[in-house]
């Protein structure tokens, strides 16, 4: 364990602190000549020689090593160029579901070999992830050269804060940029005299498989595929919509190939070795290559690859009759990852593997001495006295108790990064996975019994199948069943650093008994109150914090946070497309569970056409609209839902007030026949920086707006481009005298690009302009020295200080 943590160190200085490598090199191979030269300060050198190992590795894997590397020739503007490229992998699928419509997408890892670029080809070096809409061809499988053309940009950030950020997981795996081929045509082979002729072993035992566990089933359904993804690792299957039920109930691990199946695997192999008279000796050398092989089948997983090792160590030391111990095969399996790979330190599958298992190996042990206590029967009377009743209750309290312990180890160690990489509490866990668990474990038995009868006994292959089937349908309704159940689970915000530490230092001092034994408990418990403290001072100081969250990518949604939920707001939601599947993850994030407030500006399907959806998610308490009429059909339907529950819904009109915020426009009375000049004008005042929502205010509005408000000054401004005419007016904007305009322009449609004119126009004005197309997103920070503006991916852009701050001292 601390040859482990040492290197683990050195990686994440080798992510912190960027050196050159070769300087890093000239030190690991002094520190080895000291070693060897000065006896008596070898075991100090030898451990800081592990920690520069983990610093240069990382290095070496993120350092610009090669003048052809892909990172030196692309630009991060897109263009579109061929790459001469090969499979690292076979491309796997993903499949999207709308409007109860399937469509596929193929994803695939390439190593580049050249790139041509205005017709001239040049040799490069780098892995690129593509991405391509539809099935591609069978004979494309790892290894093969190919020709693609597409778009080659570097991959899109996170879209608002909180959000998964594929650039970075991307980066983490050494994958700078993306290509994005139009279609399948965009594809093609290159005949090379070193490309495989066939698929890899792994890829045809998977298709195999494949065919083998649907034998029998009359189609091709749901539970067949979550069987396929549970056994084989087989991603496609798990669907936004299918894995939903699966993350809320705490129970989306046993798809992930873990120490479950290979344990399981490994305990089957011995059992038939060993009755087949086999020595330990030689089972341990057949049982170690088939759970590699079965890993490899499975897409090398980075909690497949940790059991698999765990596994060979355990394997290893029964074989030759030696004893193991789980926390030094857990530190082995991670110090081996990380030699191989040490960006994994970094990934959310390796850190939720580890710390499980971690968990369990130091919680389990305090659990299952206050579970004998409990269940201790009284050791002076005789088994045979007991009541028959009590005798039978044994074997079921035992198991039942010892798979809770379990399952309440590995919650606890899970919990943190559950919240940070999923943004759930999943307290229902604890129920689920007592009933999951153990019916995954006969599933998984009944699919190997199918894969080792295989053709030859096709009875029992179809036997095996249909009972697989009948656990999955199970674990599909138990876990359905858990997420209905009141407080089972609960989307909640990113923990911070700190609440990371506090949460693991609180669990390590209640487990060890740290808090109840003399000699320690005085200083542990000041270390909790100390902990306590802290973050009650962190809360106290964010408690007057307001949020405001431009939502990018052509979401057309803000959402106002304020201290409690009872004032939050999210003005309009995006079309349908958007506010699945960026609104509401980006509330999920923010720990939204339930709305306080909605306003819908105007009937335009781009800023309406999710409310359904998020009306069902979210169940806003109010929901504001304008009092204009619409011809928009998603706009009518919204105010149709709202008219059967009219203490939600409410039209608003200038002078009203909503959620702390004060409209402005429309009128009462106005009636335009533009849906954009009907738009809600909504303006706020936060720490003393007023804020300006315009939504896609049209030329007509402007002018109502201009004539019936004679304060309109705001230091920001946010505007959306209308349909048409500009946003803005000079009078406007004299009007206003914004220290700071965000446009929230999308790329498409076309219409919503802002026109070189309007740009120019608001650059002469010499009021800052930016644009949420650059951006991503923007979310404000309004504190009490001002506002400072973060793009989603952390970067400062501006800071608006309150106008009281900018006034001469007499004049405050």
């Amino acid at each position: 364990m601390p040859v482990a943590l040492a290197y683990a160190a050195g990686v994440l200085c080798g992510w912190r602190f960027q050196v050159p490598p070769a300087g890093l090199l000239c030190v690991a191979g002094a520190l080895v000549a000291a070693a060897f030269i000065l006896q008596n300060w070898r075991g100090w050198l030898l451990w800081t020689l592990l920690v520069c190992l983990g610093w240069t590795n990382m290095t070496l894997r993120s350092a610009v090593l090669s003048p052809v590397d892909l990172k030196v020739l692309a630009t991060d503007k897109a263009e579109i160029v061929t790459l001469r490229a090969r499979l690292v992998e076979t491309p796997t699928l993903r499949v999207f579901v709308r409007d109860e419509k399937e469509s596929w997408r193929a994803h695939a890892l390439v190593e580049t070999e050249a790139i041509q670029r205005r017709g001239e080809w040049q040799p490069t070096v780098g892995l690129v992830a593509v991405t391509t809409p539809g099935v591609l061809a069978s004979n494309y499988f790892a290894g093969r050269t190919m020709e693609l053309t597409g778009i080659l940009r570097t991959p899109p950030g996170p879209p608002a804060e909180g959000l998964f950020d594929y650039r970075a997981f991307l980066a983490w795996q050494g994958i700078y940029f993306q290509l994005q081929c139009a279609d399948t045509n965009d594809w093609r082979l290159v005949t090379h005299t070193n490309s495989p002729a066939q698929p890899p072993v792994a890829d045809r035992f998977r298709d195999w498989s494949q065919r083998t566990l649907a034998r029998g089933l009359p189609v091709e359904d749901e539970e067949l595929r979550l069987l396929w993804a549970m056994t084989l690792g087989w991603k496609t299957a798990l669907t936004d919509e299918v894995s939903e039920p699966f993350m809320r109930s705490g129970t989306m691990h046993i798809f992930a190939i873990s120490g479950l199946h290979i344990a399981l695997i490994a305990g089957i192999l011995v059992a038939v070795l060993r009755a087949a008279q086999l020595p330990r000796g030689a089972c341990g050398a057949v049982i170690v290559p088939l759970i590699w092989f079965y890993t490899a089948a499975t897409g090398w997983q980075p909690s497949a690859i940790r059991s698999t090792l765990m596994m060979t160590v355990i394997i290893a030391g029964w074989s030759v009759r030696r004893p193991s111990n789980l926390l030094n095969s857990l530190a082995a399996s991670g110090f081996i990852i990380l030699l191989w790979q040490p960006s994994q330190l970094f990934q959310a599958g390796f850190q939720l593997s580890f710390f499980v298992v971690l968990s369990i190996a130091l919680l389990l042990p305090p659990f299952e001495d206050f579970r004998q206590r409990l269940l201790q029967t009284d050791p002076f009377l005789p088994d045979e006295l007991r009541p028959r009743w009590q005798r039978w209750l044994d074997w079921p309290l035992r198991a039942i108790t010892t798979s809770l312990a379990t399952s309440l180890a590995a919650w606890l160690g899970s919990l943190p990064l559950i919240a940070h990489y999923f943004h759930l509490f999943t307290p229902a866990s604890l129920l689920a996975n007592l009933v999951v668990v153990p019916l995954s474990s006969l599933a998984l038995m009944c699919n190997l019994g199918a894969l080792v009868c295989g053709d030859w006994l096709p009875w029992a292959t179809d036997a095996f199948n249909h009972s697989g089937w009948l656990f999955m349908r199970g674990m599909i309704w138990f876990s359905e069943w858990t997420t209905t159940l009141p407080g089972a689970f609960l989307y909640v915000r990113t923990p911070t650093t700190f609440e990371f530490f506090a949460f693991y230092t609180a669990v390590f001092f209640l487990v060890a008994g740290w808090l109840w034994t003399p000699g320690k408990r005085r200083w542990s418990w000041g270390i909790l109150l100390a902990l306590a403290g802290g973050w009650s001072v962190g809360e106290f100081r964010a408690r007057d914090e307001v949020r405001l969250t431009v939502v990018g990518q052509g979401a057309n949604a803000i959402f106002c946070d304020v201290p409690g939920r009872d004032h939050d707001l999210l003005v309009d939601c995006g079309s349908e497309s958007a506010a699945n599947f960026l609104v509401k993850p980006f509330l999920r994030a923010q720990g939204v569970n339930t709305l306080a407030n909605l306003a819908l500006t105007h009937g335009d399907q781009r800023r309406v056409g999710g409310f359904k959806l998020i009306s069902t998610e979210f169940g806003p308490t109010h929901t504001f609209t304008s009092p204009a009429r619409s011809r928009s059909p998603a706009y009518r339907d919204a105010l149709k839902q709202l008219s059967t529950e009219p203490s939600r819904g409410k039209a608003v009109s200038d002078g009203d007030r909503l959620a702390g915020w004060e409209v402005l426009h429309p009128a009462d009375t106005d009636k335009f026949d533009r849906a954009d000049d009907n738009a809600l004008v909504l303006r706020g005042e936060f720490h003393g920086v007023r804020v300006l929502l315009l939504s896609e205010l049209g030329a007509a509005g402007d002018k109502a707006l201009l004539a019936r408000q004679s304060d309109l000054r705001a230091d920001l401004v946010i505007a959306g481009i209308p349909e048409q005419g500009e946003p803005l007016s000079d009078a406007l904007l004299a009007a206003i005298q914004p220290r700071l305009i965000v446009l929230t322009d999308s790329e498409f449609p076309a219409g919503k690009r802002p026109k070189p004119a309007l740009l120019a126009r608001l650059s002469r004005t010499g009021f800052p302009v930016l644009r949420i197309t650059e951006l991503g997103s923007l979310t404000l920070r309004f504190t009490e020295p001002g506002a400072f503006l973060t793009t989603a991916d952390g970067r400062d852009v501006s800071t608006l200080p309150t106008r009281a701050r900018q006034l001469p001292h007499h004049q405050k």
